[in-house]
């Protein structure tokens, strides 16, 4: 009734040493590839606001926004504390050491650099929120003013 295949071929394959390491060698390096992401994604990848929210939520992450204070009385996240960059040498020892920091700046771009300082600094858990205020307003999150 059709194609007949030889019973057993596939198991030989895994079953010779040769072709294991192969196997393993080609998992090493599926691995190699993705870490670089994995390492990215703890140390300072961004955060969209959705998994920002989590992070304030479950880890108690403290959200920093890094512009100045008259940005920052215009119009901000709630819970953010400010701490324009300008201020970090002589204010980065307020943040706590003990929780995942995440910067918050305009449109997340300046961020980055920011939080590389704060690393820098001896912050390790340092996250940007990606697309900055911008992309937590246009997420339907609350933004607060001060008249």
């Amino acid at each position: 009734m059709g194609h007949h295949c030889p019973s057993g071929h596939t198991v030989d394959f895994f079953l010779n040493q040769n072709n294991l390491l192969l196997i393993a060698v080609a998992i090493g390096a599926g691995l190699m590839l993705a870490w670089p992401m994995l390492q990215r994604s703890r140390s300072g990848a961004a955060l969209s606001p959705a998994q920002a929210v989590q992070m304030m939520n479950h880890q108690h992450a403290v959200l920093v926004d890094i512009r100045d204070a008259s940005a920052f009385q215009a119009g901000h996240i709630p819970q953010a504390r400010n701490l324009p960059v300008a201020d970090f040498e002589k204010k980065a020892a307020t943040l706590p050491k003990n929780k995942p920091i995440i910067l918050v700046c305009d449109q997340g771009k300046s961020a980055m650099p920011a939080a590389t300082k704060l690393r820098a600094l001896g912050l390790t858990e340092v996250t940007v929120l990606e697309g900055g205020l911008r992309a937590w307003a246009a997420a339907g999150m609350p933004v607060t003013a001060n008249k």
